[in-house]
């Protein structure tokens, strides 16, 4: 069924291309035939024009013989005149034939002037020749071809004369039709090859587009390592080609990622689901059991309990934040302060593991624009991953600081470091460079390996960045980098 759409785009490609083909072909057409008429049409005028001074040249040497007078001049000028295509007939100014250069012209002339549907066209040639000189004009007969006429009026001292030189227009029509023809011939046989070249080259240029279908089409998600053919000759193709892979790509990655989380998670979930049950089991086993072994399995499955919690919790803010649908609280506060008070929640925790926190405030106060609470839970990750990595009478440190555009958080720690083949994946979900310290209940962490994503996750939110900036046996350093949002407008105090 996929190629029904193409074949269909075959054709419309193919309807446009012999649609436009046409417009092209009859503008050009009309722009041809309206330059032919006009240039056969001026040649005929020039051609008219030379005849007519070269016939008046003539009547002008005769009228030097005053013996014949001027009407015989003008009969002897006439009389020369020959010619295959023209005539010419001499009028007196009262619009009387005076000479021809055919005798039997002479009645013709007074029977053509006479004739009714003639004479108007008779007289809006002489007038305009009798005031300008000379004009032309199409003189249309009635069931016989158009003629061309040129009037010149020659006065000769008392008496003037018209002359009246006549062409057939008849060769101009036959070469005329000869073009319409050649058009109406040409035009549709022109239409037709392009259409069936139009349709070819349309089929073969979208032959890769039927390929790249095909593939497609195969592609499932059992199957997203498959990839779409990339045309080598074809470069808007081979991009859209190459567009289309980089989307597989992503599919496949985000389809692996999703995997790999679904059983991470299901492995996590497994642990305190099956203490709980283990605990309730062998609690309800007994119908008379000591209240104090009782009271140490319920608190075995609250503590499970709350880290199941706990970790439901992190997966549902993870979700949420790769559907882009966490609801953030923007407000302004000062970014040294809310750093402040995360430290001072951890002393406590930190002082039951022998271990001393500090707290480097800045030269001075860093107003920020973000969500707090997310700020915090930032924090608060760190110092606890790196509590939980740090043996007792260890140290854990945390410094902010103002640099340039950009606000820094320094969280470093004196425990054993993270192991070279971890580094890059410290901030993978699920993953834990150190699992058999992973369950450190302590610190109110879930212990599935979430806290340094979540991290990630809001530093990204926030436009900046977190990085494993040093790493040794002698302990690790952090570096959360924030763009500076000094120019916002902060609470009153």
């Amino acid at each position: 069924m996929n190629k029904k759409p193409l074949g269909s785009m075959r054709v419309q490609l193919t309807l446009w291309y012999t649609g436009f083909l046409a417009l092209v072909l009859l503008i050009f057409s009309i722009t041809t035939y309206s330059y032919l008429s006009r240039s056969t049409r001026q040649r005929e005028d020039d051609s008219l024009a030379e005849t007519a001074n070269s016939f008046i040249s003539n009547f002008n040497s005769e009228l030097t013989d005053e013996n014949q007078g001027r009407d015989g001049a003008a009969r002897e000028t006439a009389r020369s005149f020959r010619s295959r295509d023209r005539q010419v007939i001499i009028y007196s100014n009262d619009k009387v034939v005076v000479a021809s250069d055919n005798p039997e012209n002479l009645n013709l002339g007074n029977d053509w002037f006479a004739t009714p549907e003639i004479q108007p066209q008779i007289a809006a040639v002489f007038d305009p020749a009798l005031s300008e000189g000379r004009a032309y004009r199409d003189i249309f007969i009635r069931g016989k071809t158009a003629i061309r006429v040129l009037t010149v009026a020659l006065p000769t001292g008392d008496r003037g004369y018209i002359f009246v030189f006549a062409n057939s227009l008849r060769d101009q029509e036959q070469a005329l039709e000869q073009a319409r023809e050649a058009f109406y011939i040409a035009i549709p046989i022109a239409l037709v090859i392009a259409s069936l070249g139009g349709y070819f080259l349309a089929r073969k240029s979208l032959a890769p587009v039927v390929t790249m279908g095909e593939r497609a089409a195969r592609i499932g998600a059992s199957n997203l390592d498959e990839r779409i053919p990339v045309p080598e000759n074809n470069q808007e193709l081979g991009r859209l080609a190459g567009i289309f892979n980089k989307l597989l790509a992503r599919l496949d990655q985000s389809f692996a990622q999703q995997k790999r989380f679904m059983a991470d998670a299901s492995h996590e979930l497994r642990t305190p689901v099956a203490v709980i049950c283990g605990e309730s089991e062998v609690s309800l086993s007994r119908e008379a059991r000591d209240p104090s072994e009782l009271r140490e399995s319920l608190a075995i499955v609250n503590d499970e309990g709350r880290r199941l919690t706990r970790m439901v919790e992190d997966l549902f803010t993870l979700a949420r934040a790769d559907a882009g649908e966490y609801p953030l609280v923007l407000a302004d506060f000062y970014l040294d302060e809310s750093v402040n008070e995360s430290v001072r929640s951890v002393r406590s925790l930190a002082a039951q593991k022998g271990l001393e926190v500090f707290y480097q405030p800045p030269a001075r106060e860093i107003p920020f624009r973000g969500d707090e609470a997310l700020v915090q839970r930032m924090v608060l990750n760190l110092i606890h991953n790196a509590i939980k990595y740090t043996p007792a009478h260890g140290r854990v440190q945390v410094a902010i600081k103002q640099n340039h555009d950009e606000a820094e958080i320094v969280i470093s720690d004196t425990g054993p470091g993270i192991p070279a083949d971890a580094r890059a994946h410290v901030f993978e979900r699920f993953y834990r460079a150190d699992k058999a310290r992973s369950r450190d209940e302590s610190l109110n962490g879930s212990g599935a390996g979430l806290g340094l994503s979540i991290a990630k996750w809001v530093a990204e939110l926030h436009g900046g960045t977190i990085v494993l900036d040093n790493t040794n046996p002698e302990g690790a350093t952090f570096i959360i980098s924030l763009p500076n949002r000094s120019n916002l407008r902060l609470p009153a105090s």
